[in-house]
């Protein structure tokens, strides 16, 4: 019969109930039985919550209090030695120090680097492979909770990262690292694993391999080969081999090639038709998963469609040998629709969440076992959503599209090269040597939180709620003043995330109030929803920035999101090209930028986290992205003065291979994440000789350590061995949002202390 199936659950909880538990912990709050509890609960919720949708597959070890890759690596026991681990099963708090670093009671370890999961917005934790390094079984987790569903009445599909892609997606530490030596150190414990999970009752096991998308070299490739010849003699157990984010194209016939029982596409609209090219070469009784319903966006599945695909493949391998299955973990979208109460009711007829699409599955997989009469209703319903949103007027905007046909040469290029630009800013700006300055953010505090939901509720009023953010900008601008920083902030409080807070003020745009998915941690956004085309109607930071410069005779930097960034961490309408919905958004991103520089801010960054991100996953597919992309960036640039200097801000990102288009930008000034690579990151910009500023980040503010002094010194040593002074800035990695006064006035003071050291060094140097 057709299997409903499904890949992964969100485990952050419909109100965020593990992202509160998890910091309740680290406060010290609450116990770790408490914690684990919470855990527990979530679990159950999940699994009842599809048995009773109907699913006939539902996964297991899809959970984790913080990342799944840091999971497989405590699995793994591929602990770095810094953490001091003493070889038993992993506990909680090396888990954490992994994910955080840890400063206390005498231990000071920094975390291991973050990045980001192919092209979305979730974070994972790189492993890394030290030399000596041997895999050993470390954590029982992936037994206890097949076990603790098994308890329930459910029996699951246990899930693993594929050890082709975890060590794809890791970082050697040390010369002459053998990828088909690290991979097969790996296998027997992937083997022990297997056969445990047999012994224990489980039929089936979901092998991630989402590595299989991209471009495979042939020692990958060789890899393959051999870690599934000796995977799939583990007896008692089916492999379903898991592919998702896009198309196998060439690596179709090794997927199909290897001794798997199954194997899973991604049919979302990045790859619609692979199914044709599969069926074509699909062994005789392997199982063929189709991923009809959209794991990463919120929009209702189009059940005819989705049933046209199976009824094709079905007539070609019989029911008895499909899998219905949403194109990737729904890890990536919001946990449950229902919750929402004060979302647009148009918009929200079009939707769909992880709870909803759990239900669409069931209804597929029905359709396609018993025929469309027995979900007769179902495609009506689904047929009426899909005409009333693409006929809505509501989509549309003539302007919008007009304005974004009629683009001109001049309308992307600066005045001036960076050569003359950067002379009229030094002498305009008057900025010292290592110039200091932060991302953006400052810590959202309790008050900001409070002043933010009471206006919202209508318990205070606009006046009230304007002072209350007033005066954290006051505070946050006395700071920076007192810590001797050169370039100012006003430190946001006025918004709820970087992408959502402009989102709310752009026409084309609808937002939720429970849409939350999991960023990094616990770490959580809602991401904004893109449906129709995006205009700004009115200035939406102008009159934040003419405040904060009020408060000071220092250079206030006025804060802005790019295009891109906001693309990638919304959901984006599905109708017509992404490219083009960017380019409505970079034209309302320059009407902010034109109304920021005629109120006075001589400096304006434009954030643009997501342009690596945002890189299509094959490289064939880069050049168009990546010529739009800085297009984008430009058209939202280009229209200042060679005065006012422009920066940006991407963090942890990859660069050597895209470094000529971030070149391209033309920003004057470009931040980045280097902390926790300890500088790696900015190779590509010495190897290129960028030749614009650069502020390599000197403090990790994803963990609550307080760097010292000298470690920031050491960093900026580093940056100083390739690149001219006069080149580097002095900052964070990212923004402050997410920490805590108590870490960053001691962390900041410390990073003007470097620069300061810094300039001392370089004063005495010029002397001799």
């Amino acid at each position: 019969m057709v299997l409903a199936t499904n890949l992964g659950f969100p485990r952050i909880g419909d109100m965020r109930q593990l992202k509160k538990a998890v910091e309740s912990y680290w406060k010290g709050k609450s116990s770790a039985e408490e914690l684990l509890s919470t855990g527990k609960n979530l679990r159950a919720h999940n699994w009842k919550l599809q048995k009773d949708a109907g699913l006939d597959h539902i996964p297991s070890n899809d959970f984790a209090y913080y990342d799944q890759m840091l999971d497989m690596i405590a699995t793994l026991g591929l602990v770095p030695k810094r953490y001091n681990w003493d070889g038993t099963n992993v506990d909680l708090d090396t888990y954490f120090a992994m994910a955080r670093g840890a400063q206390k009671d005498g231990v000071d370890v920094t975390a291991m680097e973050m990045t980001k999961w192919y092209d979305t917005n979730y974070h994972y934790l790189v492993p890394e492979f030290e030399e000596g390094m041997s895999a050993k079984l470390s954590s029982a987790k992936i037994f206890d909770h097949y076990e603790e569903a098994k308890a329930l009445g459910i029996d699951t599909r246990p899930v693993l990262i594929g050890p082709v892609t975890f060590v794809s997606s890791g970082k050697p530490r040390y010369d002459g690292f053998n990828f088909a030596a690290t991979v097969e150190n790996l296998l027997p414990v992937y083997e022990e694993i297997l056969t445990k999970l047999a012994q224990a009752g489980a039929s089936w096991v979901q092998i991630d391999e989402p590595a299989l998308v991209m471009d495979v070299n042939d020692e990958q490739r060789a890899a393959y080969k051999n870690a599934y010849a000796k995977l799939a003699k583990v007896a008692g157990i089916k492999i379903l081999l898991t592919t998702y984010f896009g198309e196998l194209r060439d690596n179709m016939d090794l997927a199909f090639s290897l001794p798997v029982a199954g194997v899973h596409l991604d049919l979302s609209n990045r790859a619609p038709h692979q199914y044709k090219d599969a069926i074509a070469i699909i062994p005789e009784n392997m199982v063929l998963s189709l991923g009809v319903v959209d794991g990463r966006n919120i929009w209702k599945n189009n059940i005819r469609n989705s049933l046209n695909i199976a009824e094709f493949v079905e007539g070609h391998i019989g029911k008895d040998r499909i899998m219905i299955a949403p194109s990737s973990s729904l890890l990536h979208s919001p946990v449950d629709l229902d919750s929402e109460n004060a979302l647009d009711d148009k918009v929200k007829s079009w939707m769909a969440y992880a709870t909803q699409k759990v239900s669409e599955i069931a209804v597929i997989a029905k359709g396609a076992q018993q025929g469309r009469d027995a979900i007769a209703n179902e495609v009506e319903a689904s047929d009426a959503v899909q005409e009333d949103r693409r006929t809505s007027k509501r989509i549309h905007n003539d302007a919008v599209k007009e304005r974004v046909a009629n683009i001109t040469p001049e309308m992307t290029s600066r005045k001036s090269p960076f050569a003359v630009r950067q002379k009229v800013q030094q002498s305009a700006l008057n900025l010292p040597l290592y110039p200091t300055t932060s991302i953006g953010s400052f810590p959202q505090t309790k008050v900001i939180r409070k002043a933010r939901a009471d206006f919202k509720k209508g318990r205070i009023d606009e006046a009230e709620y304007t002072e209350t953010m007033q005066a954290e900008i006051r505070l946050v601008v006395d700071f920076q003043h007192d810590a001797g920083i050169d370039v100012l902030v006003h430190g946001e409080p006025e918004r709820n995330d970087m992408v959502e807070y402009f989102g709310e003020q752009l026409e084309g745009f609808a937002f939720s109030k429970f849409g939350w998915v999991q960023s990094y941690g616990t770490r959580c956004v809602k991401p904004p929803i893109i449906y129709g085309d995006v205009s700004r109607p009115n200035p939406m930071t102008v009159e934040w920035s003419k405040y904060a410069q009020s408060q000071t005779d220092k250079i206030m930097k006025g804060m802005l999101t790019g295009p891109i960034t906001i693309l990638q961490w919304s959901f984006v309408r599905d109708d017509q090209p992404r490219a083009a919905t960017s380019k409505q958004i970079a034209f309302a991103i320059r009407d902010e930028v034109a109304d920021l520089e005629s109120a006075g801010i001589r400096m304006i960054q434009i954030d643009e986290a997501a342009f690596r991100e945002g890189l299509p996953l094959r490289k064939s597919d880069w050049k168009q992205y990546l010529d739009d992309a800085v297009e984008d960036f430009r058209i939202t640039s280009c229209c200042v003065d060679d005065a006012t200097q422009i920066h940006t801000h991407m963090c942890y990102s990859e660069f050597n291979d895209v470094i000529e288009e971030v070149a391209a930008m033309d920003a004057d000034v470009i931040s980045i994440e280097t902390s926790r690579s300890q500088m790696e990151l900015l190779e590509a910009f010495v190897a290129f000789k960028y030749p614009n500023e650069i502020g390599p980040g000197v403090y990790d503010i994803h963990s609550p350590r307080v760097p010292t002094t000298q470690e920031m010194v050491d960093l900026l040593e580093k940056a100083k061995e390739n690149l001219d002074e006069r080149q580097i800035w002095v900052n964070p990695d990212c923004g402050l949002k997410t920490r805590g006064w108590a870490e960053v006035k001691p962390a900041l003071n410390n990073m003007v202390e470097a620069a300061k050291i810094m300039r001392s060094k370089a004063k005495a140097s010029a002397a001799a």
